[in-house]
């Protein structure tokens, strides 16, 4: 793949290509109350894949194998129990739904391991006493982590610059009829200011560095999660980048190595 173009070309995407949801007063970004359980699941249509992975039992395993492999973050376990994988792939790839692997999902772009995905949202609730507030996520994809998002925190807007993933996702996603997510087709370089202050931005690309427009659309407090790329240009070795917005600054600090597609700018 190509590396992200350096001159980050801040193209103002068309908006909005969002999902249709009541306005409603926005909620506080970081609620200071104490953890509460998630919402009642909505009633699903059954797909019959011939293969049980309707099955909660099935989601359950792949839960109880990411808590082994050291993922303690409840409310995100809880979320990926209850998110059907299967729903997000191509129907030739399902039986390999709720293994710990990285999936096409079309144009050169993949559905996230499992446990990258758990590690990610275990990330940037990190500190959290309850459900985020508003959340920023670059590269829509599939749609699978927009709908964990969804019950992780009360409102979501997710930016994907290439349109067929974004029609995908929002047919992906239709069934949920989740109020609280807005899906954007537009360039995710510059952010989204509109929706801004953010309590919380997740991307799934990964750039030479975080681009300074996500920084600041971040709430004091806020948390942002991504991949960014490390050594030499072209090297392809990419590592997570926690950044902490505080009163007194900006905070950084390198986790572990992963392998994301590259950070590009524009609409495709």
């Amino acid at each position: 793949m190509t590396q992200p173009d350096p001159s980050r070309a801040k193209l103002r995407p068309g908006f909005p290509a969002r999902l249709a949801v009541p306005k409603a007063p926005v909620a506080p970004l970081r609620p200071a109350t104490s953890a509460r359980p998630l919402p009642a699941s909505k009633p699903m249509t059954h797909l019959a894949h011939g293969v049980g992975l309707d099955s909660s039992a099935v989601r359950q395993s792949m839960v109880n194998k990411l808590a082994q492999q050291g993922m303690t973050d409840a409310p995100v376990l809880q979320a990926m129990g209850r998110i059907e994988r299967h729903r997000f792939v191509d129907t030739a790839l399902v039986n390999q739904a709720y293994e710990d692997t990285s999936l096409p999902i079309g144009l050169g772009q993949t559905i996230s391991k499992p446990g990258v995905v758990c590690r990610m949202l275990g990330l940037l609730r990190q500190g959290s006493p309850g459900p985020l507030g508003r959340v920023l996520e670059i590269g829509t994809g599939c749609g699978y982590q927009t709908a964990l998002l969804s019950l992780l925190c009360h409102e979501v807007y997710s930016m994907e610059r290439l349109r067929g993933l974004h029609d995908k996702a929002r047919d992906n996603l239709r069934h949920l009829r989740l109020a609280n997510v807005h899906l954007l087709f537009g360039d995710g370089m510059p952010g989204y200011a509109r929706g801004a202050p953010y309590a919380g931005i997740i991307a799934a690309a990964g750039g030479e560095a975080v681009p300074q427009a996500w920084i600041d659309q971040l709430a004091v407090g806020g948390r942002l999660v991504a991949p960014v790329s490390v050594g030499a240009t072209g090297a392809g070795k990419q590592v997570l980048m926690v950044v902490d917005k505080t009163p007194q600054g900006v905070q950084q600090t390198v986790m572990e190595g992963v392998f994301f597609v590259p950070l590009k700018s524009g609409i495709a």
